[in-house]
This record gives C-alpha cells, structure tokens and sequence, in this order.
C-alpha cells in the first residue's frame, strides 16, 4: 500500500513539474514577443512625446500613418479570424462578440484622448517609455492603474 503511494506521489510530482514548465514556455513566448513589440514601439518613435504632440498639433503624418496602418492590420486580422475559424495559442476558438454602442464611449474617447495629450503618453507604450529611461512615466502609469480602479469600482452607476 506505501509504494502504490509513493508511485502516485511521484507520477503526480512529475505532471505538475511538466505543466509548471509548459506554463513557463508559454509565458515566455509572451514575454519576448512584448519585448519586441517594445522595441519596435521605440524604433518606430511611437513612444516620443514629441510625436504625440505632432500628431495633437497636426503637425506631422508619422502618427496617423502608424495609427492608420495599425487599424489595417487589425482589420485584416479580424476578417482572417472569422473567415478561417482561427484558434487561440491554446486551441481555444475565438470569439468576437458584438459591441453594442453607448454614449458613453463618446465621454470615454474623449477623456482619453485628453490624458494622452496632457501626458504624451497612451497606456499601450507606457511600459516602453518607462523602459527607455523616461521614469517619470511612472507618474501616468500609476495614474491609469487609478483611473481603472476607479472606472471598476463605480461602473455599475455609470451610464453605460
């Protein structure tokens, strides 16, 4: 009876250590595709703040074209998704679900844009900022985790 435990013990020890070291590869796989995603954020000079401010000053078509280009590829994407019943990294279907539109999408565009004009900065390349150097980024990442709680906490009186 102690040895068929001990053999469980040890085939279960085995199977969580395999599926602690599936999970790590797949994370790390996600890891180094943000890492390049970074990179190209700062190659392509979509985290300068003095692009951002070019683009709010419609001084400059290098935001839009990247911006413009991003809604391509993502339309592309979609149309692909549908069309070919694509599947997650894990095998699991994707769903798109239908949004609904609300006034409240318009106060919400329009309150950040406003945070992304006043801080040059959108939360997308806000890790990118902070890891180029420009720390005091910290500030507007810690303002939006606030503004996410805050939206949490009272969405449910908010006019949706």
């Amino acid at each position: 009876m102690m040895e068929n435990t001990v053999a469980y013990n040890t085939k279960e020890t085995t199977r969580n250590a395999t599926q602690a070291t599936s999970t790590v590869v797949i994370n790390l796989k996600f890891l180094l595709a943000g890492i390049f995603f970074g990179f190209l954020l700062i190659k392509s000079e979509v985290i300068s703040w003095f692009r951002i401010q070019e683009m709010f000053r419609f001084q400059s078509f290098h935001m839009f074209g990247i911006i413009g280009s991003a809604i391509m590829v993502g339309m592309i994407s979609i149309f692909l998704i549908k069309k070919f019943n694509l599947k997650t990294i894990n095998g699991e279907p994707i769903a798109i679900a239908p949004k609904k539109f609300n006034k409240g999408m318009i106060y919400g565009g329009l309150l950040f844009g406003f945070g992304w004009a006043i801080t040059g900065a959108c939360p997308g390349p806000l890790f990118a900022q902070i890891g180029s150097g420009a720390t005091v980024v910290i500030i507007t990442l810690l303002s939006a985790i606030a503004g996410t709680w805050t939206y949490g906490r009272f969405r449910e009186k908010l006019p949706h």
